[in-house]
């Protein structure tokens, strides 16, 4: 099997922070873990923004669910050091970014669509391998 085709996504991801993993374990077993946690998930985006994710989320699954293991999607938070590089390097303006095997770009979640048929395209001009 030939090497998974690269899909980049840079968006704007819900963010919780987490302790050590021995201090994970203490705050779970005092059943405050969980419920901190999803309050800083649920305060860490705007409404709008959290909507937009759900979305880009919907979309991955999409995509598994059709090309399984011919691609690597990685998820990258446009908040953080690797999202600022990131979209420096692909020149992103607009969020999603979608990058397919680091060369096609797709700016916004309009673009999604446009984003899954450059992948077929690249997936099927593959060649097969038997």
């Amino acid at each position: 099997m030939s090497e998974p085709l690269l899909v980049e996504i840079i968006a704007y991801a819900p963010t919780a922070y987490y302790h050590c993993t021995h201090c994970e374990v203490a705050w779970r077993e005092m059943g405050a873990n969980h419920r901190i946690h999803e309050e800083q998930l649920e305060s860490s985006l705007p409404r709008d923004l959290i909507e937009e994710y759900q979305i880009i989320s919907n979309w991955v699954q999409e995509m598994f669910r059709e090309h399984c293991d011919a691609l690597v999607l990685k998820v990258i938070d446009a908040a953080s050091v690797e999202g600022f590089y990131k979209s420096l390097r692909y020149n992103a303006r607009r969020y999603p970014a979608v990058i397919v095997n680091q060369k096609a770009r797709f700016f916004g979640s309009h673009m999604l669509s446009a984003a899954s048929e450059e992948i077929d395209h690249q997936l099927a001009s593959r060649p097969v391998e038997t």
